[in-house]
């Protein structure tokens, strides 16, 4: 180990001693003055920011015995990863302090998550890649409980740790079984191994199933998708903000690393695999939501279509369809910042406003935040000239490139059967009367945040390639 092996983790370094000190500064401090925890985890998360990004012109470089890779890709995920947390820090102080749940612990535990998800961004073996996924999972089990007053949220947790497990086993055995063929859990020698030798072994086809049902589960594709809706509508809004978010960059990274970096050669084997969780969450994603009353709900099951296209990219098979991907994922976790974000803003002591009844009126109330819900929802059915609409269509323009035509069509399809249900929101907002339960009240920082955060949506939607120039540079 030598310095400039450290030098080059310096922001896993600097948030892990943030992580202690905030904890430890927590125990000291009152109640009153709780807000000092939430400028230093505010603090903390923009300065591990600037230091990823001051990563991002070096070579790719591989660290401690093959076991951590840094380069472009990972120093951007990483950064964007912290941009979205200081995001999320912002939406939720509000809600936080008005329901009594203003803890230090809420903020440790999101920087344990941000944590593993940069082991997991930044691995480049099995074993550093589950080491990162455990360490978001169990900030996750504990963060979705977090409201010990909540049987549902206390529910949810249970739900979610005992699917999580079964998972998380899932893909130990499949790391078991690639280790006993190839002799290594490096990814650039497990892709060797497989380019030598082919995938003719029963065994690796089978590591490669149990590992698949893994990445769906923490991806949340269909048929694995179970947690999904009911971890959603039972977590605290800002736990919700925080697991509809950030985690979905590390799904990326990892199926990334994996599929493409280690098992790259075994794209014909794992091609039809996805192809089916493509169309099982686009058809039973797009179909369940539109049934949904409860908004939080709604958005978990769109959550599962978006994971579709995210995935057709990958399917793809080329540097374009990859591109794509991580430009969707980029776009939607933005725009599902700000729409989890606007649920915050609308809740009052007690009660959120998780039921798209609750936005009745909201145009009447408040047209502003009207008007920047509906930029939302227009950029997640993928309206042009939103953002949402170009990211549709860069993964589907790859699949169309891939000669998979009737996968586009299948995509279009379900974007149209979609759109009905964003549209509903839209249609409450504007044309119900108001119910008056529920009245914008976030502080003047929130709101600017918000509003900051949906009109880039629309700036990128008149200017893509902004952000689009970016995936390409990294991953073409």
């Amino acid at each position: 180990m030598s310095i400039e092996s450290l030098i080059l983790i310096k922001a896993e370094i600097f948030l892990l001693l943030s992580i202690c000190f905030i904890l430890i500064f927590d125990v000291f401090i009152s109640s009153s003055q709780r807000v000092i925890t939430f400028w230093l985890s505010l603090a903390a998360v923009i300065i591990t920011a600037i230091l990823s990004l001051s990563t991002l012109n070096n070579d790719t470089t591989i660290l401690f015995s093959g076991s951590v890779v840094i380069d472009q890709v990972s120093s951007m995920l990483k950064a964007f990863s912290s941009f979205l947390l200081a995001i999320c820090f912002i939406y939720s102080k509000e809600y936080l302090i008005s329901n009594k749940l203003f803890k230090g612990e809420y903020f440790v535990l999101s920087l344990f998550t941000l944590l593993g998800i940069f082991v997991m961004i930044s691995a480049h073996n099995l074993l550093v890649l589950y080491l990162g996924l455990e360490i978001l999972a169990l900030s996750l089990y504990t963060l979705i409980a977090f409201n010990r007053d909540s049987a549902t949220a206390i529910e949810s947790a249970i739900k979610y740790f005992v699917l999580g497990a079964i998972a998380s086993g899932s893909l130990l055995y499949g790391i078991s079984f690639i280790y006993g063929v190839t002799g290594s859990i490096q990814f650039d020698l497990i892709n060797s191994y497989y380019e030598v030798n082919g995938s003719n072994s029963g065994v690796s086809l089978l590591a490669l199933a149990f590992i698949l049902v893994a990445l769906a589960f923490k991806f949340g594709a269909a048929p694995f998708h179970m947690w999904l809706p009911d971890v959603y509508q039972g977590s605290p809004a800002p736990v919700t903000l925080i697991i509809g978010t950030i985690p979905k960059i590390a799904a990326f990274a990892i199926t990334w690393r994996f599929l493409v970096e280690s098992l790259g050669s075994l794209f014909i084997n794992w091609q039809d695999i996805i192809l089916v969780l493509i169309v099982a969450s686009l058809l039973l994603g797009n179909l369940v939501a539109i049934a949904q009353t409860n908004l939080k709900r709604m958005l978990a099951y769109s959550t599962i279509s978006h994971v579709g296209y995210i995935l057709m990219g990958f399917v793809a098979g080329t540097p374009e369809g990859l591109s794509a991907s991580l430009f969707y994922t980029l776009v939607y976790t933005l725009t599902a910042a700000a729409a989890f974000g606007m649920i915050i803003i609308l809740s009052s002591k007690g009660k959120e406003a998780e039921n798209i009844d609750d936005f009745s009126g909201l145009n009447d109330k408040s047209p502003w935040f009207a008007f920047l819900f509906l930029v939302v929802m227009f950029s997640m059915a993928g309206v042009p000239p939103f953002v949402g609409f170009y990211a549709k269509l860069l993964v589907l323009s790859s699949i169309i490139d891939a000669d998979m035509i009737w996968l586009a069509v299948i995509g279009v399809l379900t974007a149209v059967i979609g759109a009905f249900y964003y549209l509903r929101v839209i249609w409450y907002m504007y044309f119900n009367k108001p119910n008056n339960k529920f009245v914008p009240n976030g502080g003047l920082s929130f709101s600017n945040i918000l509003s900051i955060n949906a009109i880039a949506l629309i700036i990128l939607g008149f200017f893509p390639g902004i952000l689009l120039t970016a995936c390409n540079y990294l991953l073409l």
